[in-house]
């Protein structure tokens, strides 16, 4: 009897409510370190492109068979900390974007004072300004001082030239200035990384983000773009990574908004940039524009989103146990 009511509560790959990963659900946040949070929310991108709204459902479905253990890390970040489902921000008005970013941001205040990091599969990349406004807010658990952010995209989402996009004042092509305008991040730590393709306009914003487009990627290498992320914001600044979807090449992840044309990041150079980070100070992380209805039948895309999240979860684990950091001086003895 004991073992089956412990079946029924672990849950299966299978059956089972199907939570983010198979974690545990919890809605109190003084019992969470890692908060697992799904964003559906697609009124911040102005396009046809709706259903991004979905991408959490599917995440949460397609997670349930992801595996548990880093290889490269050598750990189980389940077991290491306390990672759980935190659920959805309530959304009543999901599909009047300027509150719908408010209740957002409530909700992410609420989880991040209690010094939960949270990592969120949206959702359009909209979610993110309500996140970072959240985090860098004075009382947080991070002191209020200006992040560093990471930000793995096809686009630069500096579109200031758009005050009031399709009745939308933040949505998913401006949050990267209104987060450095609203004094949320240090510009000198803001790296973006991934950009290709074509532009409505020449983007004449000088924001003082680094910028690293996916043709330099693809000539100098992950390692040198892993040195400039590290050299420019170091190991101690709180560091926030945003992954947009489309930033993988269409072959890898062709159920994204907006996708772009002409190759693309690998999964293997999203990984490396990523694990790159390790030992890094990680206070969370989002994957955003999955749609899951242009997603092929084998959900390629959402178990790529699902591979993502679990790289900035062990990340997120990683630090908070000290692993690299033991690891590290294992290596120098």
């Amino acid at each position: 009897m004991e073992d089956f009511e412990n079946a029924l509560a672990e849950g299966s790959t299978w059956w089972g409510v199907a939570t983010l990963f198979r974690c545990e659900i919890e809605t109190d946040p003084t019992k969470v370190d890692i908060g697992l949070v799904g964003v559906p929310h697609s009124a911040g991108n102005g396009t046809s492109q709706r259903d991004q709204h979905y991408g959490p459902r599917t995440v949460r479905h397609v997670s349930t068979e992801y595996r548990r253990f880093h290889k490269q890390f050598g750990i189980d970040p389940w077991s290491l900390v306390r990672v759980r489902d935190i659920g959805d921000p309530p959304m009543p008005n999901a599909m009047v974007n300027d509150l719908a970013m408010k209740d957002i941001e409530v909700f992410f205040r609420t989880i991040t004072d209690a010094g939960v990091r949270p990592v969120s599969i949206g959702g359009d990349h909209s979610i993110t300004l309500p996140i970072l406004r959240a985090l860098a807010a004075k009382k947080s658990a991070h002191g209020g001082a200006p992040l560093a952010v990471v930000h793995i995209d096809a686009h630069t989402d500096t579109y200031d030239d758009y005050p009031h996009f399709m009745g939308n004042r933040e949505w998913a092509g401006n949050w990267a200035v209104l987060m450095k305008n609203e004094h949320l991040v240090d510009p000198d730590r803001v790296v973006q990384i991934g950009m290709r393709g074509h532009g409505y306009a020449e983007e004449g914003s000088d924001l003082g983000y680094c910028v690293i487009e996916y043709d330099e990627l693809c000539e100098s290498g992950i390692s040198k773009v892993v040195n400039e992320i590290r050299s420019r914001i170091g190991m101690d600044r709180p560091v926030y990574i945003t992954f947009d979807l489309d930033a993988l090449d269409p072959s890898v992840a062709p159920g994204v908004a907006n996708i772009e044309a002409g190759s693309g990041m690998t999964m293997s150079q999203a990984v490396g940039i990523l694990q790159g980070m390790r030992g890094m100070n990680v206070i969370g992380g989002d994957v955003v524009c999955l749609v899951p209805s242009k997603d092929t039948v084998n959900q390629i895309t959402s178990i790529n989103a699902s591979a993502l999240m679990f790289e900035q979860i062990s990340l997120i684990a990683d630090y908070l146990s000290g692993t690299s950091r033991h690891a590290k001086a294992r290596s120098n003895t």
